[in-house]
């Protein structure tokens, strides 16, 4: 091969244009000659992520692990899961001791078990140093106790995803801006027979969202910022009466909901309005330029916008983040952050975003300026999704405990119990906490 420094090749060359023009193999050599972390002789790397919603990102990821594979020798096996299916495998894999090297997981799940995992401040320092800085958000899930213990890969802005026509036929000309507004409309839609509709079930991405932005925009919080539990409170109560008069506005069948199913409500015209990532939005426009004029009209009459803002007064999101760390049981830890690194590399990364084409945001403020922001308009509000979401643990400290909370749906089984009838608010704000105190003790 042709030795040159990899800083020399970032400079002659733009990443897009490398990525485009074959020239990924080129930098994965270079990047290969000139880190830190050398893999271990005869090294193999097993990666576990979650399954794609947007196929041109699984196959951006797949060439980038194709070209430091055969940059380094590191022969690399990528298995898919799905949401559900992440935390509890990678549970098992930390108190077994077996299983996959390196875990690209959701929210919190690496500080479920933060002495399992290998330490990564040298490589976090590297792309901080590199590349602007890490967002405020995207960097509590990379620590636990100032100690980083995964690198924030992307978050997933999960907005509110809405049909023009249904919207301004129930009376509104641009979407709602506050939570009574939102809530009238609603109310509209589905008196016209076009529903909104918001997972109510184990949805570790859609449930978790929108059930945190309802409790935190009324400031109701699990946790306080001493890391209290405050759940059973006037203001929950008040979430939990919000919560219950936009699901009386739902389609049918939201209590049994997965991270799928309003993506199949919404493309089968049926849903008009959800919180999702941009995953929807694009299956429309590429099965439309494809040719199916069902899905090209959906697409053409959908947009986006930020989630409507609470009595509070400020934005209370809560945007899926995608973490990735490594065992300490693994063998090989240098490939597994040499491989953590590349990852985040401009010439992998900026391509990588485009090809998500929204439904992944970046965790390094140098990539905010992506072109995937203004190459549509109806990109443009998830490219605020990690600067403007809260971590998991809203306003306390995230921790195993919180991270335990949240992988056992505390806060969503809480609203699911009172919308769907279960048990009153007082019952269900006590059995939250209850489940709070049992983790929290």
């Amino acid at each position: 091969m042709n030795h040159f420094s990899r800083r020399k090749l970032v400079k002659g060359a733009g990443a897009l244009g490398l990525a485009a023009g074959g020239g990924l193999l080129e930098f994965a050599q270079a990047f290969a000659q000139d880190s830190q972390w050398k893999p271990e002789a005869g090294a193999s790397l097993n990666i576990m992520r979650w399954k794609r919603f947007v196929e041109a990102e699984d196959q951006a990821f797949l060439k980038m692990v194709d070209a430091f594979s055969k940059a380094t020798n590191v022969k690399i096996n990528v298995s898919n899961e799905a949401f559900t299916d992440i935390q509890p495998k990678a549970s098992v894999a930390a108190n077994t001791g077996q299983g996959p090297d390196l875990v690209w997981g959701l929210f919190s799940t690496p500080q479920l078990f933060p002495d399992k995992c290998i330490r990564v401040k040298d490589v976090a320092d590297y792309l901080g140093n590199k590349y602007g800085g890490w967002l405020s958000a995207p960097e509590s899930y990379g620590k636990y106790k100032n100690d980083w213990i995964a690198i924030p890969v992307a978050v997933n802005g999960g907005y509110m995803n809405y049909r023009i026509s249904s919207m301004n036929k129930a009376g509104f000309k641009e979407f709602p801006k506050d939570f009574q507004s939102f809530l009238e409309l609603c109310k509209a839609l589905k008196k016209n027979n076009t529903p909104a509709g918001f997972a109510l079930g184990h949805a570790e991405g859609d449930g978790n969202g929108w059930l945190h932005w309802v409790l935190w925009g009324h400031n109701a919080w699990l946790v306080d910022k001493d890391d209290k539990i405050i759940i059973n409170s006037p203001e929950t109560a008040k979430a939990l009466e919000y919560a219950k008069a936009l699901s009386d506005t739902f389609i049918e069948g939201v209590a049994s909901w997965n991270d799928s199913n309003n993506n199949k409500a919404f493309l089968s015209g049926d849903l008009h309005l959800t919180s999702n990532g941009i995953s929807i939005y694009v299956a429309a426009k590429t099965a439309g330029a494809a040719g199916d004029a069902k899905q090209k009209a959906i697409a053409e009459d959908m947009d986006h916008a930020f989630h409507p803002i609470g009595p509070i007064g400020k934005p209370t999101e809560l945007q899926l983040a995608f973490p990735i760390f490594a065992f300490n049981y693994s063998k090989v830890p240098n490939a597994c952050k040499a491989f953590m690194a590349f990852m985040m590399e401009a010439q992998n990364y900026n391509p990588w975003l485009e090809g998500a084409q929204g439904y992944l945001t970046q965790t390094l403020k140098a990539y905010e300026s992506n072109p995937v922001w203004t190459a549509d308009p109806k990109n443009k509000v998830f490219r605020e999704a990690s600067a403007r979401t809260l971590p998991a643990s809203g306003v306390g400290t995230l921790s195993p405990k919180v991270a335990a909370a949240l992988a056992e749906f505390v806060v969503v089984d809480m609203f699911a119990r009172y919308c769907t009838g279960q048990e009153d608010i007082k019952t269900t704000m006590r059995t939250a906490e209850r489940q709070a105190q049992r983790i929290f003790r």
